[in-house]
């Protein structure tokens, strides 16, 4: 997990440096490389590169897809540590679907501490004016379809190497961003192809340790530990972008994690 967060970190820096590149274009370019560096991997230890559950797979790469997009918007016009932490919220959408479509009972204190989160989303939001609502709805969204391809990850836990669940992502995000793309092309200059080459490579090795942390019980016990993210966003947007802070928005990004933590420590309590 620790692995995946440096990881998504290193991303997150190319993507800022890409604000002229439409956050569709950089899926396109992520794909292609993820694409390809999967089916290496796969062929390289002879599994199979379609996996068993196709359906719930797929899945994973529409819900997936979409959030990355959503987020990859979120990135490139609020402020990096705003774009992260409310991207964070993702464990609690999925604790909600399990709940709704699994069944799973919750206790009034995990409503109490989704309700912490939600309150720090709307005080980074009011009192930072580079952050509209818009923005705000989009990075809310794109949690939520994270948590929904959560959900598909553990499901497929015990039927697919994590490399077949990160190639799923590809092969539906390819044709989609491509059709986008031709609409609305933007040739990279100069070391923008670098960035762009950086953030597919930096991207594929976050996706398959996020994956395998997953899917691993023993990383599931330290799953607060990817909020270590938060810490570097904070570093990255202050130092490389010049991105600050006032007392209330930080306020307000510890309410959205301490939220999420304390849910986290509740179900493994209960477990």
């Amino acid at each position: 997990m620790l692995g995946s967060t440096l990881a998504f970190a290193l991303m997150q820096i190319c993507v800022k440096y890409l604000p002229h590149i439409p956050a569709h274009e950089l899926i396109l370019f992520r794909s292609i490389i993820s694409i390809v560096l999967s089916v290496a991997m796969l062929q390289k230890l002879g599994i199979p590169l379609l996996g068993n559950n196709k359906k719930v797979l797929l899945m994973r790469g529409i819900f997936g897809t979409t959030a990355l997009l959503l987020f990859f918007y979120t990135l490139q016009n609020i402020p990096l540590a705003s774009a992260v932490t409310i991207q964070y919220l993702s464990p609690i959408f999925t604790a909600l679907f399990a709940a709704i479509f699994l069944k799973e009972k919750m206790q009034i204190k995990q409503w109490l501490y989704f309700g912490v989160s939600f309150a720090g989303v709307a005080l980074i939001k009011g009192f930072d004016e580079r952050i509209s609502l818009t923005f705000m709805l989009i990075g809310i969204c794109s949690a939520m379809f994270s948590g929904m391809a959560y959900t598909c990850i553990r499901q497929l836990k015990d039927t697919e190497h994590p490399v077949v669940v990160v190639l799923y992502f590809p092969l539906v995000a390819i044709p989609i961003m491509s059709v986008l793309s031709y609409l609305n092309w933007v040739t990279p200059q100069g070391t923008d192809w670098l960035y762009l080459l950086l953030m597919g490579l930096f991207t594929q090795i976050a996706q398959i340790l996020m994956t395998k942390g997953i899917q691993s019980g023993v990383a599931n016990k330290m799953i607060s530990l990817k909020y270590v993210g938060t810490i570097y966003a904070l570093a990255i947007g202050y130092i490389l972008f010049g991105e600050s802070y006032g007392i209330m928005s930080l306020l307000g990004i510890a309410m959205v994690i301490a939220g999420v933590v304390l849910n986290l420590w509740k179900k493994k309590s209960k477990a």
